[in-house]
């Protein structure tokens, strides 16, 4: 007799759920996305635009209320990275140099700011007395300073082979020279990780911008688009386009650089979840 093959409910149940669960996430996304292509205010799910337009996409580029606070988001995503990833690399290069004095003691203060901070209000003032709030520099230099990347970094720095130090040591190589030329070619992966968490932190910034700045023309595109979504200061609509079309683009154009850059750092962000995890 042919022995029946058994049936495991587990893989069925865990399918469907993640089913379910991608259908709880694409449904509502698939709506605003219709949304924002659709010229006629309507409500409710629609499967296609009833009057397909890209007015909404072109107003959020040309209408300056919409432009001006997505062009500052570019620029502090991109700039803030750059200087998070600058701070953190050379942070974590000093960190691993066994044979400087108060290494340990220098390690410890950066742990130290991670459970104990001076609070919301110190801080304010601190930033204040340095002439840094109501300023783009605030909302950049603030997230820069994560202990947590430099960690992440230092972690990954210290698996690599101490035999390559020594190797560029004995070339003549100087520390600098060794950095640049053996250590950041081999963190591609530590890198990619740690820049994309950098980047998605200060493209969805929203607290700092709340606290430290108050000139409206320095908010970035996530103060703009929750003012939007709340109401209170609605896009105005050019070329067809409904109000509820260019709320529904400005949510559509905050979510797509990143569902662009995700596909391309996939492979080296899958390394870098593991960073300094594993020690040989």
């Amino acid at each position: 007799m042919k022995s029946k093959k058994k049936i495991e409910i587990f893989p069925i149940v865990n399918g469907l759920i993640f089913i379910i669960l991608a259908l709880i996430i694409i449904i509502p996304m698939w709506k605003v996305l219709v949304d924002s292509f659709d010229l006629k205010t309507a409500y409710g799910m629609k499967l296609w635009p009833e009057e397909f337009g890209l007015a909404g996409y072109i107003s959020v580029f040309k209408n300056p209320t919409l432009s001006h606070p997505l062009m500052i988001s570019f620029i502090t995503t991109i700039v803030g990275t750059l200087l998070a990833l600058t701070l953190s690399t050379f942070g974590a290069y000093v960190l691993i140099q066994w044979d400087m004095p108060g290494r340990n003691f220098f390690a410890n203060m950066l742990l130290f700011t991670m459970i104990f901070n001076g609070g919301m209000i110190p801080t304010y003032l601190v930033l204040k007395s340095l002439h840094l709030t109501n300023t783009l520099w605030v909302v950049i230099l603030f997230p820069a300073l994560n202990v947590y990347n430099l960690v992440l970094m230092r972690n990954f720095f210290e698996g690599i082979p101490v035999s390559l130090f020594e190797s560029a040591t004995l070339d003549g190589c100087s520390p600098m020279q060794t950095f640049i030329r053996i250590v950041l070619p081999m963190s591609k992966a530590a890198l990619a990780s740690i820049g994309l968490m950098f980047a998605v932190t200060y493209w969805n910034d929203y607290t700092h911008y709340k606290l430290y700045i108050t000139d409206s023309n320095l908010y970035n595109f996530q103060m703009k688009l929750r003012s939007i979504i709340m109401g209170s200061d609605l896009p105005q609509a050019n070329g067809g386009a409904t109000e509820n079309t260019v709320k529904n683009a400005a949510i559509i154009v905050v979510i797509i650089p990143f569902m662009i850059l995700y596909p391309f750092l996939q492979k080296y962000f899958v390394k870098g979840v593991n960073i300094g995890a594993v020690k040989e």
